[in-house]
């Protein structure tokens, strides 16, 4: 064997031993992008989530209104008969009672709408506040993955170290995510 090739099974070997050192980065990194995707189908789901329970919300309050309409022009009716003279007296009291009996009804469903209204915001604001930290989980796992690749550039581990501390803190916003209640 000449010194030429020698050398060059030399600097091949040092070559392939530096280039197996950065397999734990490179797969690092595979692992890192997966996380990203995972949790950003999950943020953009909850952002969905959001948007539909806002919805309901607002259809709830849609309802409600109605209901208060409804209440208000009953009370309207009630009134006006009060004071309107009937002549059998009978059938005005029977008018009144399903009036108040129309009441009745009215201020239970506005009960029961503006209930179901309240904890469909509540919804909102939950999802609202899970997709926060999923979006911030996304953020700090992307600047994670870009850190932990510039130690292919750089051939430095110091970079994998600060990658692996940032996209922890991302696994730690994504799974916080889950004891939002």
């Amino acid at each position: 064997m000449e010194a030429n090739e020698a050398q060059e099974l030399q600097e091949n070997a040092e070559h392939g031993s530096h280039e197996s050192s950065l397999r734990p980065v490179a797969f690092t990194m595979s692992v890192l992008a997966v996380l990203v995707a995972v949790t950003t189908v999950l943020g953009h789901r909850t952002h969905t989530e959001a948007v539909l329970d806002q919805n309901k919300a607002t259809d709830k309050w849609n309802e409600y209104q109605a209901h208060k309409i409804r209440s208000n022009n009953t009370a309207l009716t009630a009134d006006l008969l009060s004071v309107v003279t009937i002549s059998d007296k009978a059938a005005a009291e029977k008018i009144q009672k399903a009036y108040a009996d129309h009441q009745a009804k009215w201020t239970e469903d506005l009960k029961k709408a503006k209930d179901e209204a309240d904890a469909l915001e509540k919804k909102v604001e939950v999802a609202e506040a899970r997709a926060d930290r999923f979006d911030l989980a996304e953020a700090l796992l992307e600047i994670g993955l870009v850190i932990t690749s510039v130690t292919l550039l750089t051939r430095s581990r110091i970079y994998w170290y600060f990658g692996m501390v940032s996209s922890l803190c991302g696994v730690i916003s994504a799974a916080s995510a889950y004891f939002l209640s």
